[in-house]
């Protein structure tokens, strides 16, 4: 879609304590639900801008800001141009059609 952002989120939360397991929890579920996970603490995002809005509220929310990271990097370009994978990729387009 042509109004959608390409979106890459990094993230780093302290899991010292219980508070911190928790949060690490609740970042993992935030980011799941707008984009899917690549790596361990990295998502790729494609939303449109209200969406991205929405995720960082709900990511910075979620955050302890004086100990964990919140990185959100916007790609300009489509996903083809900027981006190079070695080995396993896992990436979805769900903007095509789903083959069941």
């Amino acid at each position: 879609m042509k109004d959608r952002l390409d979106v890459l989120v990094c993230y780093d939360v302290e899991t010292v304590s219980e508070g911190g397991k928790r949060r690490l929890r609740q970042m993992a579920k935030a980011c799941s639900a707008y984009g899917q996970r690549v790596q361990y603490s990295v998502f790729e995002l494609s939303v449109t801008p209200a969406l991205l809005e929405r995720f960082v509220q709900r990511a910075v929310e979620v955050m302890d800001v004086g100990t964990d990271s919140l990185r959100v990097y916007v790609l300009s370009g489509p996903r083809e141009e900027y981006l190079q994978v070695f080995g396993r990729d896992g990436w979805v387009d769900f903007d095509a059609p789903l083959i069941l």
